[in-house]
């Protein structure tokens, strides 16, 4: 919501990045440096990132955030679960398969706009293939950043040291491809990007702890029912439609986490 909500999507997400940064830099000196093989994974890790942000971004360049968000969250939880039982070995049994899709469903329904009553926000294929790409992107850093965190001999070591280097790859793309407008693009967006970065550290930070607790898949799951969070809080304090669907999708959704958590 931060990185769409001021227009220029390339660099707020830059200034998220910057702030997840300096928001984990004092706890560096009372981390202990990466080791060889944790290395390696940083360097992964970075990498799968980057890629996610470059799809994330052509995302919400593309179609509008009720379009794509419901796309790129609600898949994601799936995709996880396949590529951590490829390359991690979890696998949640038949209980938590059936209980993954029903989430699944579930998130893309809760989340997804009712239908405009002339027939607009017909989703656009292009939007949807890149929402489709993010969702990849987050199944791809989850399992990589489990793998990483698991590593370590303190989770909090790959966390700080993830963030410090994160903001790299995408800052450098802002200042290649808006070279004398940076500052424009920037100064709208220093406040809730920023704000945005330290939610960002606290929540991502709290999700990579519990994946070196937990299987990535439950994980996942349970980070992407954020999307009922933040409906229940816009109708308590926005007073924001909630509606039958959306009753309906997050009584199926609680379902599918309660059959996760028996396969597990």
């Amino acid at each position: 919501m931060f990185v769409k909500k001021g227009g220029d999507v390339l660099s707020a997400r830059m200034i998220v990045s910057i702030a997840m940064a300096i928001s984990v830099l004092p706890f560096a000196p009372f981390v202990a440096p990466p080791s060889g093989a944790l290395w390696g994974a940083l360097a992964l890790s970075i990498v799968v990132h980057w890629g996610y942000q470059f799809a994330m971004i052509k995302a919400l360049h593309r179609g509008d955030l009720s379009l794509v968000f419901p796309v790129m969250r609600g898949l994601a939880p799936l995709l996880s679960a396949l590529l951590a039982l490829i390359t991690l070995r979890e696998n949640p049994g038949l209980w938590g398969w059936i209980g993954l899709l029903l989430a699944t469903c579930s998130i893309i329904g809760f989340a997804l706009p009712e239908r405009q009553a002339d027939g607009t926000g017909l989703p656009k294929r292009e939007a949807l293939i890149w929402a489709g790409l993010t969702a990849l992107g987050i199944a791809a850093y989850s399992v990589v950043d489990a793998n990483g965190v698991r590593m370590a001999d303190n989770p909090m070591t790959f966390v700080v040291w993830l963030f410090l280097f994160d903001w790299i790859g995408i800052t450098a793309a802002m200042i290649w491809s808006r070279r004398g407008q940076i500052w424009s693009g920037v100064k709208p967006q220093l406040v809730s990007g920023s704000l945005g970065g330290l939610l960002g550290t606290i929540s991502y930070g709290a999700a990579l702890w519990a994946m070196s607790l937990a299987d990535v898949a439950y994980v996942t799951a349970i980070r992407e029912t954020s999307v009922v969070f933040a409906a229940i809080m816009g109708a308590l304090f926005l007073k924001e439609s909630f509606g039958k669907r959306r009753i309906g999708a997050a009584t199926v959704l609680s379902i599918g986490l309660l059959m996760l958590q028996i396969g597990a």
